[in-house]
């Protein structure tokens, strides 16, 4: 197990080390490529930003205005009909705007039920097998300039599903010590 550790410390500076050795051997000159990649990277940033300021204040306002209390209490009732809890129900909600909010959301479950509870366990694999879906489409749909997303929001919703359902079966597993 040590050696993992050890391993993991360095794992990132020899890749880091790799890239520019196979780069000066190729005779690339690293540094110029390294600043363009930059200042493109900033660039991308800059054009993201007003898509991102918009997403969080929409997450803030929703966290903020109770909306979120009022989306568990109802879609709850339904849910824990097919075993997923309602108190989940807003982190689930929020995950597929923004996984800093929700993370935020998931540091308030566990402060209410402890991590190693069922709704802890549920609440923290379910953050690991969903994806901001609505941050993803309109970051990157925006960046590549795609107009029509045809069948990427279902499909995104159904891999969430999937992911949800996968975290209650995975938590009942481990409740169990399968």
């Amino acid at each position: 197990m040590q050696v993992l550790l050890y391993i993991s410390n360095f794992i990132v500076p020899f890749i880091i080390l790799g890239i520019v050795t196979y780069g000066l051997l190729s005779g690339v000159n690293v540094y110029e490529t390294f600043i363009k990649g930059a200042k493109s990277g900033f660039l991308t940033v800059i054009r993201l930003m007003p898509t991102l300021i918009g997403l969080m204040a929409a997450v803030g306002i929703l966290r903020s205005s109770g909306f979120l209390d009022f989306l568990s209490s109802v879609i709850g009732q339904f849910s824990s009909y097919i075993g997923f809890p309602g108190e989940l129900v807003p982190l689930t909600v929020v995950k597929m705007f923004s996984s800093s909010a929700a993370t935020g959301l998931l540091l308030d479950v566990f402060k209410e039920f402890g991590t190693d509870s069922r709704l802890g366990l549920i609440a923290s694999i379910s953050m690991c097998c969903t994806e901001t879906i609505f941050y993803t489409m309109s970051v990157y749909f925006m960046t590549a300039r795609v107009k029509h997303s045809r069948y990427t929001l279902a499909g995104a919703l159904l891999a969430t599903f999937a992911g949800l359902a996968a975290s209650v079966f995975l938590a009942g597993a481990m409740s169990l010590g399968l």
